[in-house]
């Protein structure tokens, strides 16, 4: 993930050069597919979508992008963990219409995010307090997309977001207290019957 090349191809696709997003999956691909194996590891066990499909379905989007300003590779990061969880979310979508109301998909959330321990949480839930974060605190909702749903450092969030480390220790935390009440709102949290 730190291999200099990737900023130099992100540059070049960025400039127009279709072949260097042909060139630049390769060198990426093992740490998308970790990103996609984090994402998948909150759904519920028996989803349909295994990290490689995740992965195809993030290069296919990837690929009808037209005018993307890439600065760097945690910057094609973040946008990657944010198009895999809109995936998963449109995934989830679609499940619930097809089953009309039936089981909502089920994420666990780690204690890495602290947000409810050892329970599930529906991904349609996550994302409507992940888009009410984004509106109210926007630094913070950047900063969970880098931390949690790309996995990036403190060190390389704060490089990605041009602020100190100290600030996103600071909007971490916040961020995690607020999404930990969002979240475990008794109205937020749909369960079976």
């Amino acid at each position: 993930m730190s291999d200099p090349r990737v900023t130099e191809l992100l540059l070049d696709w960025s400039h127009g050069k279709r072949d260097a997003l042909d060139r630049l999956l390769p060198m990426v691909e093992t740490s998308l597919h970790d990103i996609a194996r984090n994402h998948l590891r909150r759904e519920r066990p028996d989803h349909s979508l295994e990290p490689s499909a995740l992965v195809n379905e993030l290069y296919l989007a990837l690929v009808d992008q037209q005018k993307v300003s890439w600065r760097d590779r945690a910057h094609f990061f973040a946008v990657a963990a944010h198009m895999m969880r809109r995936i998963l979310v449109d995934h989830a979508r679609k499940r619930q219409a097809d089953k009309r109301g039936g089981e909502f998909t089920r994420v666990t959330l780690t204690e890495s995010l602290g947000v409810i321990e050892n329970e599930r949480l529906d991904v349609v839930v996550l994302d409507e307090a992940m888009t009410r974060l984004e509106t109210i605190f926007p630094q913070q909702s950047r900063v969970v997309e880098l931390r949690f749903f790309a996995g990036l450092t403190i060190e390389e969030t704060a490089e990605s977001l041009d602020i100190s480390p100290a600030t996103v220790k600071r909007e971490w935390t916040m961020a995690k207290a607020w999404l930990r009440r969002a979240v475990g709102e008794p109205s937020a949290v749909r369960r079976n019957a």
